[in-house]
């Protein structure tokens, strides 16, 4: 991924922050990527690996929240085959998967501190155990962790541990919210249009200009992420007379209303992709870019479970 991929304008303070993660890039720092959700820490940690050294060999990506508990270990260490239930093959998990080449870690702040224990070992000494197994394997990654919580608040109020909050909080950059980089919106809105209209197969509609008007007088609390899902919607809808400004206005009117509390967002978040999926949970899950049993972990989690969704 190079500069020419991204979408921003011209002094955009997000063409700063990609221009001083090309300058990291080039040692083996471990980065910390603090910001909103939505903002594109992904598309940044991607940049950074993408000018690294390690560009060659992989670059995996984990949310840490979207991994049930008792799963994330398996994912992190891998497990033998026969290491316990379901184990039916021996599995490389994402340490090893990340050989040579860099590990992101998105949401770092959702890791339990058991969890956060075997991470702070595994940056120490840099070798991993497999579930089941006996064998230590040396590992050799850059780790770029993310997240839109104050780990420092956090590491005070004992739910992240200060030793490894200094081992990750080594190179940390903030990534701009939308409503800070204002100039960038005509850009993306024509990148992922062009993008959604090509995955959806749909030609292109007319964009209005009182509509990207309008973009930029709001204040997008779901950042790019809002933003491409406001745009797959204004593809859907055209053909019903619907225009950009009614999507945008549509957003202001659900922003002035009192903020609900994060778990009753990510339930109203989940019902409308199951929505869009028609309940197809495989596609949903596919979306979201987890497993189909983490993606049933989160419905359980916000008491979806007993939502008409397809097997």
């Amino acid at each position: 991924m190079n500069l020419s991929q991204i979408l921003y304008a011209p002094d955009s303070p997000f063409g700063t922050l990609l221009r001083n993660l090309r300058s990291v890039a080039r040692l083996d720092s471990t980065v910390l990527l603090l910001g909103e959700s939505g903002t594109g820490k992904e598309v940044c940690a991607r940049f950074l690996h993408s000018e690294s050294k390690r560009s060659e060999s992989p670059f995996v990506a984990l949310n840490c929240a979207a991994i049930p508990p008792s799963l994330l270990e398996s994912e992190l260490f891998g497990h033998e085959k026969g290491s316990f239930t379901g184990a039916y093959v021996q599995r490389l998990g994402r340490f090893e998967q990340a050989s040579k080449g860099t590990l992101f870690l998105d949401e770092i702040g959702e890791l339990s501190l058991t969890a956060q224990a075997s991470l702070l070992r595994v940056l120490q000494e840099r070798r991993v155990c497999r579930v089941g197994g006996s064998e230590e394997i040396e590992v050799d990654f850059r780790l770029v962790a993310a997240t839109h919580r104050d780990l420092w608040s956090m590491v005070q109020e004992g739910t992240f541990r200060q030793d490894l909050y200094f081992r990750i909080h080594v190179v940390t950059m903030r990534v701009p919210p939308l409503r800070e980089r204002m100039a960038d919106i005509p850009f993306l809105v024509k990148g992922l249009l062009a993008r959604v209209c090509n995955r959806l197969r749909e030609p292109a509609p007319r964009m209005d200009p009182t509509g990207i008007q309008e973009m930029m007088r709001y204040d997008w609390p779901g950042n790019v992420r809002e933003l491409e899902n406001l745009i797959e919607r204004f593809v859907a809808l055209y053909p019903m007379g619907i225009q950009l400004k009614d999507l945008v206005e549509e957003g202001r009117r659900r922003q002035a209303r009192p903020p609900a509390d994060p778990l009753a967002r990510e339930r109203e978040e989940l019902k409308e992709l199951l929505n869009r999926h028609g309940g197809h949970r495989e596609r949903a899950a596919s979306e979201l870019g987890i497993s189909r049993r983490a993606l049933t972990y989160r419905l359980q989690r916000t008491g979806l479970t007993r939502a008409r969704t397809r097997k």
